[in-house]
């Protein structure tokens, strides 16, 4: 399932409530574990040890910002025990329970009694009007929280984009695919200056924000896909005061065509 985003137009009362983690989406199918693009992850044997045979979609977590040490966790190619001991696949739905969301909540629930540091539900929770829920936001926020999910529980598990999952964050954010560098200067010469990018509208813009040292030394590849966070958009419409947020899986439906750098707009959003 894919989430919409919330606009303040939902009942909240009628939705089911949690923390949007900053991991890595991952479905496990009750034998392996898969990446959201389809791929398979490799884990250590003794992680998914005890885990049911029923399929589970969730998130491996490491912690609030923490996302850049799972994900070269999680891309190894020869898994190490030892870092995956830290990491658990917090559990936000099951795909294939067949009952209303409030029904999967419950089952959920239970996998608490297995007692395995590995799998854990998502904690979820009730509010009873927009202005608690904003509360909610702006406490876990200002924890390190990434934002909240909205789950509505009466729906069914269906693939796709829907209104029956809404996603409230204090900024929107969107994925663009890396088109070309710019070269640093002052303390950043010789490294990285911003990424070059295009977005799934064609917009093209540069990210330089948000950039760590070690990425401004070894920046995601070209080709690669991105995702960013803003702030509206431009008076010529490109997004405004962009910030990089880490380098991810190509989206599901992405066919967009790396291009040439000359061709990108000079313009830092």
């Amino acid at each position: 399932m894919l989430a919409r985003v919330y606009a303040g137009e939902a009942k909240v009362e009628e939705y089911w409530v949690s923390e949007k983690l900053d991991g890595v989406r991952a479905l496990w199918d009750g034998e392996a574990l898969w990446s959201r693009g389809g791929y398979p992850i490799a884990v250590p044997l003794e992680f998914t040890q005890g885990w049911p045979g029923m399929a589970m979609e969730g998130e491996l977590w490491l912690g609030r910002g923490t996302f850049d040490q799972l994900s070269g966790i999680v891309r190894s190619a020869k898994p190490d025990a030892a870092q995956w001991r830290q990491v658990r696949l917090m559990v936000f739905d099951l795909p294939q329970h067949g009952g209303s969301f409030s029904e999967r909540v419950a089952a959920m629930r239970q996998l608490s009694a297995l007692k395995l540091a590995s799998l854990q539900p998502v904690p979820q929770f009730r509010v009873a009007s927009g202005d608690e829920l904003d509360a909610r936001l702006t406490s876990l926020v200002a924890a390190g929280a990434e934002g909240l999910m909205l789950h509505h529980q009466d729906a069914h598990y269906q693939p796709g984009r829907s209104d029956a999952l809404l996603k409230y964050k204090p900024y929107a954010d969107a994925e663009a695919q890396v088109i070309g560098y710019t070269p640093g200067k002052g303390k950043y010469l010789g490294m990285l200056g911003a990424l070059e990018v295009v977005d799934a509208q064609g917009r093209r813009f540069r990210l330089g924000s948000g950039l760590s040292d070690a990425q401004r030394a070894a920046p995601p590849a070209i080709g690669s896909w991105v995702t960013f966070r803003y702030n509206g958009l431009t008076s010529t419409g490109l997004p405004r005061f962009t910030r990089f947020l880490r380098e991810r899986e190509a989206p599901p439906a992405a066919a967009a065509t790396v291009q040439s750098p000359a061709d990108s707009a000079r313009d830092d959003g």
